[in-house]
């Protein structure tokens, strides 16, 4: 067995804590990174550019989720179909997932790249911007989407890379891209004086020194899960089962895109600009513990999907119940640091008096429910990493369909401006319900499958 089949067998066997422990940690160290720098990023913009250009870059929020939204399609549901492959022994089947995947991302990244710059100021006017945003707004996604093939490509390799059992060198390809964004930010923004051009080159810059990275894997012959000639043909089962696979986080961050939409109509017609730039600021409190979560995911998806495959359902099980409490963990430790320091939070973005106040009520209202919400973000990875993409596609729809629109257009009817933060927390606490009674229902199928296979084994051995 060589080095590679170690390290993808190892999810079939290895203690779930320690797995979790070594898969996760380099995820969540990378994502938290990530976070960080965008908070540093928005913090730079919000000192030294302005509070206008916060709300201009918060106007891009939904660009950057619908380009998300098409890099996550590929590039999680490839990673989910990766790891189901992997765990059923089957290598040449994954290799062709690998391929597929590249050139979709391609397809992809080139027609929203062309799309997005043809009608950037329609679209961003579209989602809230104003005369006074739109310059900021535009100048930052114009450079964004000229680097757009990078994001997709690297972000499906990143996931690929870390399903195929190589969480370390991904985490390492998203800390060099954090590091170089980092430090190219200080310059352009602090040093150049390029503004919020300088936020965007940076980001674009950093993020095809990533792909760089991880496409050194992928091209060494010697790693067990490598491009292939012959693997890049399109394959129409193949592509469906990619998209398939990647329909809920495609479909999540394509409401987000329709629900951030609505939410910047809503906080202008209540707050004007500086109440969209006081969202930005709780959206990147809110986006770090959010993408721990998922950072731990990352980790919890390949382990999920390889015993799943194996018919492991105990090991299956057992993880699922060590992410939710991780996940809850989290999520209330974001829920006290924004309830005890909401004012301190907001003064590190911005010294404008007005947009401070408007950070500090709406991090409070947000955020009261937050404990919730990192159950709910496993749930939902955990659904999509054993196969049933429609359930994931369901919790994540309903919260941000069912729940949260009707909320947005009923509650600052009665409430003004606290209405439009409350209606985030109240369909956070509906959804949640919501998880839950599904969760039910499906764990206790799992436990079934998982005592029956117990049964058969000790019976064949007998």
């Amino acid at each position: 067995m060589n080095e590679d089949s170690r390290k993808t067998d190892e999810l079939g066997y290895g203690n779930i804590k320690k797995l979790l422990l070594s898969y996760s940690l380099p995820a969540i160290t990378a994502m938290t990174a990530a976070s960080l720098y965008n908070i540093i990023d928005r913090v730079l913009i919000g000192q030294y550019v302005g509070a206008l250009a916060i709300a201009g870059l918060a106007i891009t929020f939904p660009v950057m989720n619908l380009a998300a939204a098409f890099g996550s399609l590929v590039g999680t549901g490839a990673a989910t179909m990766i790891s189901l492959r992997l765990g059923a022994q089957k290598h040449l089947a994954a290799t062709h997932y690998l391929g597929n995947s590249v050139v979709i991302n391609c397809i992809i990244g080139i027609l929203v790249t062309v799309l997005g710059l043809l009608f950037l100021d329609p679209i961003l006017y579209l989602f809230g911007a104003s005369k006074d945003t739109i310059s900021y707004a535009h100048d930052f996604m114009h450079i964004i989407l000229c680097g757009n093939m990078f994001m997709h490509l690297y972000f499906g390799l990143n996931n690929a890379l870390r399903a195929s059992g190589y969480p370390l060198k991904a985490m390492v390809a998203t800390l060099v891209t954090v590091g170089v964004n980092f430090v190219l930010a200080l310059i352009f923004v602090c040093v150049f004086k390029w503004g919020i051009k300088g936020a965007a080159w940076a980001t674009v810059i950093a993020q095809f020194c990533g792909l760089m990275i991880v496409l050194q894997h992928f091209v060494n012959q010697k790693n067990n899960l490598h491009f292939q000639k012959g693997f890049f043909k399109l394959n129409s089962n193949i592509v469906g089962h990619i998209l398939m696979m990647g329909a809920s986080p495609f479909l999540m961050n394509f409401c987000s895109c329709f629900v951030l939409t609505i939410l910047n109509w809503r906080l202008k017609t209540y707050g004007g600009d500086l109440a969209i730039g006081a969202y930005g600021i709780i959206n990147s409190v809110g986006g770090l513990c959010a993408l721990i979560v998922f950072g731990f995911n990352m980790g919890m998806q390949p382990i999920v999907g390889y015993n799943f495959g194996a018919k492991q359902y105990s090991r299956v099980l057992q993880t699922l119940k060590y992410s939710l409490l991780v996940g809850t963990v989290i999520s209330s430790a974001g829920f006290l640091l924004a309830e005890l320091f909401p004012w301190q939070m907001a003064r590190a973005f911005t010294n404008d008096p007005i947009l401070l106040n408007l950070t500090k009520s709406g991090l409070r209202i947000v955020f009261v429910v937050f404990p919730l919400v990192g159950g709910q973000i496993v749930c939902s990875t955990f659904f999509q990493a054993i196969g049933m993409p429609k359930i994931s596609i369901f919790l994540s729809l309903s919260r941000q369909l069912i729940f949260l629109i009707p909320m947005l257009l009923i509650l600052p009817l009665f409430f003004d401006l606290n209405g439009v933060w409350a209606a985030s927390a109240t369909a956070d606490l509906i959804a949640a319900c919501l998880t839950a009674i599904v969760l039910i229902v499906h764990y206790q199928k799992l436990k079934k499958r998982a005592n029956e296979t117990f049964f058969m084994n000790s019976k064949t051995k007998n």
